[in-house]
């Protein structure tokens, strides 16, 4: 009988098929199929040719991974292809938990640079600092090694690791014994005053939610009455755990995030599932631009259910939901399914990666054409992606130069040099003087160091092209005076700018003496943002003014 009214239903109807997940249906379906089906033809057919006619040898491997992953790069930076090595790396984002050597790490010239060592894990006890180049770990030189380097650190607990690493330009060995190493979510937390808690939360893993609970507990029962909740430079995890987060301070069943996606089965609304830790508690939530993803789901459902004030300024806006899907042979794609919309309808997301600029850049919205939405209470909020704080404030906004003094390691390298000038700080707080500035700036000008901006790069384009042409002795002099005019400017700003550097020098040496917990026991007495936070907060009329209570 049903395969009776099955045949009779086939022969009526185009049967929907299933393919990578999305449904077709209809004349939709054949036209998408065809072009799907069209273009793999074309593809296969082109990889074969070039791989048996090419007049060198190819790697297949090598060309499929490099042609997938540039495909999926034109999509946006979140969808992404992973081979069976890349599957493996992303245990730490899921659990907090690793076997290796505590520390953050980059690569960059054939080497490991230590970032920062995590303290009395593997690294520090094998005595490595920030700044040591890591050029050899066992036998493999990581000059010729082009894998990833990192992986070569990682095994079985007990495990042994010889490195040589350069340190002030002198040759040194180590031997990191292996261990597991547990990443906080809660890195620390403690009280600015009698009544003021002060808690952050660096990352979304699963552990998060509870060890916020637990430090919201802990600083409650040492008499702690509001709280701060600093997620400045977190740059996001899990979805539930940032609902899990929410509830600690909002009613079960509160909608706190709903994707949306042209596929029905990706539309959802997260909703609180537990009994709230304390609904009642004043909350000031610190954002700044490096803030992300669950970041923003949080600051965005506290703002919009007028449950915290948002201080800083506007996070990042990262609003794409990705979603790993398996393939074959132990490879894996995360593929964009939805965007996030905060409770009043607010989408998080800042760029728009359908629609590019000349330079194939994803163009953002224009601040005139932000929406305005409305929170629980009526306050008025706006979209254009991101969280938009309640209280703005300048100083955690990086100018230019030091967002490129940040991204091309000019802060950390002269950090490093101060380090070795100076051992035996110790506990004691460094003081930038206005000597200690203009050491900086020398040293900025010894190590040639490159801004990076748009005209120096375009001026650096240009001279380049010259020399091929071979017309560049024709420009040298004006090409010349023009970098000069260049560096002048670029002077300018160090010095316009200079209270903004010192900070960022500060608080770089502050972790080099002291680690990351040295750094937030400093921010409790002396972070700007965190004054502001607890002004607001001892001012019980000036927050609920804000809030319309």
């Amino acid at each position: 009988m049903y395969n009776t009214r099955f045949k009779k239903f086939k022969k009526r109807y185009i049967i929907p098929v299933i393919l990578s997940g999305f449904i077709f249906v209809g004349s939709s379906f054949r036209e998408d199929f065809f072009e799907i089906a069209k273009q793999i033809e074309i593809f296969t057919n082109l990889f074969k040719t070039v791989n048996m006619n090419y007049v060198d040898e190819t790697n297949p491997g090598e060309m499929m991974d490099k042609a997938i992953k540039s495909m999926l790069a034109d999509l946006d930076p979140y969808t992404n292809y992973f081979n069976e090595g890349d599957v493996v790396k992303f245990k730490i984002n899921n659990t907090g938990e690793y076997t290796g050597i505590g520390a953050l790490i980059t690569r960059k010239e054939g080497k490991i640079i230590i970032k920062e060592p995590y303290k009395d894990y593997p690294a520090d006890k094998a005595g490595l600092k920030a700044g040591d180049e890591i050029f050899q770990i066992g036998d493999v030189n990581l000059k010729d090694y082009k894998e990833d380097a990192s992986a070569l650190m990682r095994g079985v607990k007990n495990t042994k690791v010889e490195v040589k690493f350069i340190r002030q330009g002198k040759t040194q060995n180590a031997t990191i014994v292996l261990d597991e190493v547990e990443v906080k979510a809660v890195p620390f937390y403690g009280k600015v005053d009698d009544k003021t808690g002060y808690i952050v939360l660096s990352q979304f893993n699963r552990k998060a939610s509870f060890e916020t609970q637990a430090a919201l507990l802990d600083l409650k029962t040492q008499g702690a009455e509001r709280i701060i909740l600093d997620l400045r430079g977190n740059p996001g995890g899990l979805l539930n755990e940032a609902v899990n987060i929410c509830n600690l301070f909002v009613p079960k069943g509160e909608v706190i995030v709903t994707t949306k996606s042209k596929i029905e089965k990706h539309n959802q609304s997260y909703k609180t599932t537990r009994e709230p830790i304390d609904l009642d508690i004043p909350v000031v939530v610190l954002v700044d631009g490096k803030s992300a993803s669950a970041s923003e789901i949080v600051a965005g459902a506290l703002q919009d259910l007028d449950r915290a004030i948002v201080v800083g300024s506007r996070s990042f806006g990262k609003g794409l939901v990705q979603r790993p899907l398996d393939l074959t042979y132990g490879t894996q794609v995360k593929v964009t399914i939805s965007r996030y919309y905060t409770p009043s309808g607010r989408c998080i997301q800042a760029l728009d990666y359908s629609k590019k600029d000349v330079n194939g850049k994803a163009i953002k919205t224009d601040a005139k054409n932000f929406n305005a939405f409305k929170t629980k209470k009526g306050r008025t909020v706006y979209d254009g992606g991101g969280i938009q704080p309640d209280v703005e404030l300048e100083e955690t906004k990086l100018s230019s130069i030091a967002e490129a003094l940040q991204r091309n390691d000019a802060v950390f390298n002269y950090a490093t040099v101060y380090f070795y000038k100076n051992p035996n700080l110790g506990t004691k707080i460094p003081t930038i003087s206005e000597a200690d500035f203009n050491d900086f700036k020398a040293f900025l000008k010894k190590e040639n160091f490159s801004f990076d901006t748009d005209t120096e790069k375009q001026l650096k384009k240009t001279i380049e092209a010259a020399q091929v042409e071979k017309i560049d002795e024709n420009i040298k002099t004006e090409y010349q005076n023009l970098m000069t005019a260049l560096r002048k400017s670029e002077d300018i700003q160090l010095n316009k700018n200079q209270s903004e550097i010192k900070e960022l020098l500060l608080d770089e040496l502050i972790k080099r003496y002291q680690y990351k917990e040295g750094l937030y026991q400093y921010y409790i007495q002396n972070n700007s943002e965190v004054k502001k936070a607890t002004s607001i907060l001892a001012n019980a009329s000036e927050y609920n003014k804000i809030l319309l209570k």
